[in-house]
Formats: C-alpha cells, sequence, structure tokens
C-alpha cells in the first residue's frame, strides 16, 4: 500500500468516525427526547387517575347526601336515585296529563318540596366549583297517537319533551325558596328534551312506556371536561 493509499484509508477512517460520533449523538438526544415524554405521558396519565380518584369521591359524597336526605320522600314522590347522580321521577300519574306540557298540580307541589332542597346540598361549597351542569331531562316513550310514522312520533315526542323540561325549569327556577342561587341556577340549570332517545326496556328487549315516561334531574361534574384538556396538552 502506497502512501496515497494509506492517506485515503486514514481519510475514510476519520469520515466514519465523525460519521458514528454524529449518530451516536443523535441517538443520546432522541433518548434523552423519549425519556421526557414518557416523563410527561407519566405525570399527565397520574394527574387524570388523581381527576378520576378524586371525582369518584365527589360522586359518592353526593349520592349519599341526597340519599340521606330524600331516603324518606323517594317511595311517595315516585322517584329513585341512581348512583350516577340522576335522580327521577317516574309517577306518570302525577307528571304530566297525556300530551301536555304544563304540570299537574300534584308534580307541582313534589318539585317546590324537591328542588330547595335539591339546590341546597349541590351548592355547598364542597360541590359547587365542581358541578358543570345541573341537566332537567325529559323522556317520553316512542308513541305517538295518529303519528304518520315512526320519524314523525319521535318528533312530535321531542317537542313535548322540549316543551316539558322548559316548564319545569321555570317553574324551579321562580321558587322563592331558591332565589339566593338564583344566579348560579342560571349559570348551570338546563333544560333538555330528548323524546324517545332514552327509552326504558325491559329485560327481553321490549319497550316499557310507561317507565320511560319521565323527567330526570342529573348533576355533570366537570371531570371529562378537565381530562380532556390533559389529553391536549400531551398531544
Amino acid at each position: 500500500m502506497n502512501e496515497n493509499e494509506l492517506e485515503q484509508l486514514k481519510e475514510q477512517e476519520g469520515h466514519w468516525v465523525a460519521v458514528s460520533d454524529l449518530m451516536a449523538g443523535l441517538m443520546m438526544v432522541f433518548m434523552l427526547i423519549s425519556i421526557v415524554f414518557m416523563v410527561n405521558v407519566e405525570t399527565e396519565r397520574n394527574k387524570i387517575r388523581d381527576i378520576a380518584i378524586l371525582y369518584d369521591h365527589l360522586r359518592t359524597q353526593l349520592y349519599d347526601d341526597l340519599n340521606n336526605e330524600f331516603a324518606a320522600d323517594m317511595q311517595r314522590w315516585g322517584a329513585e336515585l341512581d348512583k350516577d347522580l340522576a335522580f327521577r321521577f317516574n309517577n306518570t300519574d302525577v307528571l304530566f296529563d297525556q300530551g301536555k306540557a304544563e304540570l299537574k298540580p300534584e308534580f307541582a307541589d313534589i318539585l317546590a318540596d324537591f328542588f330547595p332542597r335539591y339546590v341546597n346540598i349541590i351548592t355547598q361549597p364542597k360541590y359547587r366549583d365542581d358541578i358543570l351542569e345541573v341537566r332537567i331531562e325529559g323522556h317520553t316513550s316512542s308513541a305517538w297517537s295518529g303519528a304518520a310514522n315512526e320519524d314523525d312520533a319521535y318528533i312530535r315526542n321531542m317537542d313535548l319533551s322540549q316543551e316539558r323540561t322548559r316548564t319545569t325549569l321555570g317553574y324551579v327556577l321562580g321558587l322563592n325558596k331558591v332565589s339566593g342561587n338564583k344566579e348560579w341556577l342560571k349559570s348551570h340549570l338546563t333544560a333538555n328534551g330528548l323524546s324517545s332517545a332514552k327509552v326504558v326496556r325491559a329485560d327481553n328487549g321490549d319497550e316499557n312506556a310507561e317507565g320511560s315516561r319521565r323527567v330526570e334531574f342529573r348533576v355533570r361534574t366537570d371531570a371529562d371536561s378537565r381530562i380532556a384538556t390533559i389529553l391536549e396538552n400531551v398531544l
């Protein structure tokens, strides 16, 4: 091997050493980025877990407070409270006349008793800042006498359920006993007519028309929105 070839070989070796050093450096950079990313993901995952635990505890505590307050009343009201914080009025005989949106006197009396006590609980300092929405939901069966077809029945029931929830909202918002919380209620209380979108079904899958006609008061916390914000920051 002559001197020129030896010099060329040394240059090539130097070139490959430089390239390998560069590749090693890049690998270290990528490893550091990956480690930082994994640490951030783990941190955000822990935040999500902590939020889930917090709101599960809040939901359980709120359920217990509501249940303790209304346990003696629910049977005579034809009402029930679910673990998901849906307070459901099922007794169609006292809610509304068929096809009408005006509150029956019996239901108005129940709401006048129920709603101020309900508001006193959910607006306590330990709950009020974590509540995103208090939904009044109106539900119907899928039937409508004289409807042209199923779609027509659904639309008619939608109009009816929405009108009923607005009537209910207007009544409870006007109660003197909730006047001190009216501004909070006006920013959290909503009326939601759902027609037959969530009918009640028996174990065999058949629709329970009577059970489907109901009014629910449902609390939504802001846990979902806070978790969504964390996920957006991660991604």
